[in-house]
């Protein structure tokens, strides 16, 4: 014990991370933002001017998620996308003790943070199981434990914390390796992808993954980037080779239009990397065996290729008498929500629950 003290006595001290002007602007620089805990006065005037503070997130309509399942103590609940926690732990807080959430995520940088800092909160593996697992395999959960659950949640947004951190490479706002992965130590990273795909292929994901109005000329710029053999491997030289390919355009209309283009060719990426289509089609496929009779199911999407395929579903196994009852149309968040959370906007939730 005497010597582990005289080591950290003797351990050198380490300064803060130094920024020029008053406030920090680098990802790396928001040492407090990082420190939600130590910080807590930042953090609520980072939140009340409508931002997200940096390794954070802010959970999305977390009142009409609680409102519609209904949760009571002794249940037994998954959050198939864990992320941050903050649905998890707003979830735990209505068994009171009695029951248990699973929690499923791919992202192991993430998931372990998220699985310490709830356990510091409380909630322990009596209350909580975290799996390192895609929520394709809700199925693989139920096999193991031999649990069906009486509610599920799952949130198909990119947790802020990913977006955010530029190792990452989920934004086109900062430089980055291109990955956009959300497990970056399984699979092909978005510039790998670029690098070999085609032209048909990619002009097709644009469409099929973003609506991109621009597919074919984007397109174009990134096969003729490759012909000169050019680069691709950087958020900052896909958003380069998305200016050039935009340059036709007006210039009242540019900046708008790239800006707009830049965040669905990413999505369109993202999209196509991790899977995201063929994982929810999955997921939404194996829902009525995990349920528990009476169970409850609510979905988050925040375009429109996903609320196209959880709408089609839940509507299909309602007229095939498998669920009871399913939205009848999509829930927002409210405007206030969306005023103090801007990335709330484009938020739907359906909801269906299992018949008896």
């Amino acid at each position: 014990m005497q010597q582990k003290d005289e080591q950290q006595q003797n351990a050198p001290h380490k300064r803060r991370v130094r920024y020029s002007g008053t406030h920090p602007k680098n990802y790396r620089e928001k040492y407090k933002e990082h420190n939600p805990e130590k910080y807590a006065d930042t953090i609520e005037k980072v939140i009340k001017k409508g931002s997200t503070p940096a390794g954070m997130h802010i959970s999305i309509m977390v009142k009409e998620i609680l409102d519609f399942l209904q949760i009571k103590p002794g249940q037994i609940g998954l959050d198939a996308t864990l992320g941050y926690g903050g649905h998890t732990k707003e979830m735990l807080k209505c068994l009171e003790g009695m029951g248990h959430i699973y929690g499923l995520d791919v992202d192991p940088i993430e998931s372990a943070k998220t699985k310490a800092r709830l356990e510091a909160q409380g909630f322990g593996e009596d209350v909580l199981t975290v799996r390192l697992q895609n929520f394709a395999d809700i199925d693989q959960v139920t096999k193991d434990t031999g649990n069906k659950f009486d509610f599920i949640l799952a949130d198909l947004g990119v947790s802020s914390m990913q977006i955010d951190n530029p190792d990452r490479g989920f934004s086109y706002k900062v430089e980055g390796p291109l990955d956009l992965r959300m497990n970056p130590e399984k699979g092909m990273s978005a510039a790998q992808r670029l690098a070999e795909v085609d032209a048909e292929e990619l002009m097709g994901m644009l469409v099929d993954n973003s609506d991109e109005p621009y597919a074919r000329e984007i397109t174009r710029a990134v096969i003729n980037r490759r012909r000169k053999k050019l680069p691709i491997e950087t958020t900052t030289q896909l958003k380069e080779v998305i200016e050039e390919a935009l340059k036709f355009l007006p210039e009242k209309e540019y900046k708008e239009t790239v800006k707009k283009s830049c965040q669905r060719t990413f999505q369109a990426l993202r999209i196509d990397v991790n899977h995201e289509f063929e994982v929810l089609y999955t997921f939404l496929e194996k829902l009525p065996e995990v349920l528990a009779p009476g169970g409850r199911v609510a979905i988050l999407t925040f375009h429109s290729g996903e609320d196209r395929l959880v709408k089609r579903s839940f509507k299909e196994l309602q007229k095939a008498g498998i669920y009871s009852e399913v939205a009848a149309d999509v829930i927002r968040p409210s405007a206030e929500e969306c005023a103090r959370n801007s990335r709330a906007k484009s938020t739907k939730m359906r909801w269906a629950i299992r018949a008896e």
